[in-house]
C-alpha cells in the first residue's frame, strides 16, 4: 500500500521533480569542455599523421637518391639536386676526403680515396620547409683526377 502522506510531502516532490536548472548548466560545460578536448586531440593527431607521413617519403627519398649515387662506380667531387614527382627537392654533395697521414698511417693512402656523400630532402609545410640529411663515407679506388 502506497502512503499518500510520503508522496504529497513537499520535500519529496521536489526531490522527484528533475534535474535543477544549475545541475543542468553544469552538465553542458562539462559537456563543452569534453567535446572540446576530443576535438583538439584529433586533430592534434590528423597533424602528426601527416606530419610523420611527410618524414617517411623524406626518408625514402633521401636513401632511394642515396641507392642511386652508391651505385655509380666513378665518384668525383659534385654537388646536384633535383625534385621527385611530389614535390619534395633533394641535393647531393659528393666530396673526395683526403686521408690523415700521420707518422702511424698503416695502409698506403696512395691506394685509396675516400669520398664523403650527403643527401638532403627538403618539402614545405605551410610556411615552414622541413629538411632530411642523410650521410655516408664511401672508400673507392684511387682515381686521377
Amino acid at each position: 500500500m502506497i502512503r499518500l502522506d510520503v508522496c504529497l510531502n513537499r520535500r519529496s516532490l521536489r526531490c522527484c521533480d528533475g534535474f535543477t536548472l544549475i545541475e543542468t548548466l553544469v552538465a553542458m560545460v562539462i559537456l563543452s569542455i569534453s567535446l572540446v578536448v576530443i576535438m583538439q586531440l584529433f586533430s592534434g593527431g590528423l597533424k602528426s599523421s601527416r606530419l610523420s607521413d611527410n618524414y617517411t617519403r623524406a626518408i625514402f627519398h633521401a636513401r632511394e637518391k642515396m641507392e642511386e649515387i652508391l651505385l655509380d662506380e666513378n665518384f668525383t667531387d659534385m654537388a646536384t639536386e633535383g625534385e621527385f614527382s611530389d614535390g619534395f627537392e633533394w641535393k647531393a654533395q659528393t666530396l673526395r676526403l683526403e686521408p690523415d697521414q700521420g707518422e702511424e698511417a698503416e695502409l698506403p693512402v696512395d691506394s685509396f680515396s675516400m669520398f664523403s656523400i650527403k643527401v638532403d630532402v627538403s618539402w614545405h609545410e605551410g610556411s615552414k620547409e622541413k629538411h632530411f640529411e642523410i650521410s655516408t663515407l664511401k672508400i673507392g679506388e684511387m682515381i686521377d683526377d
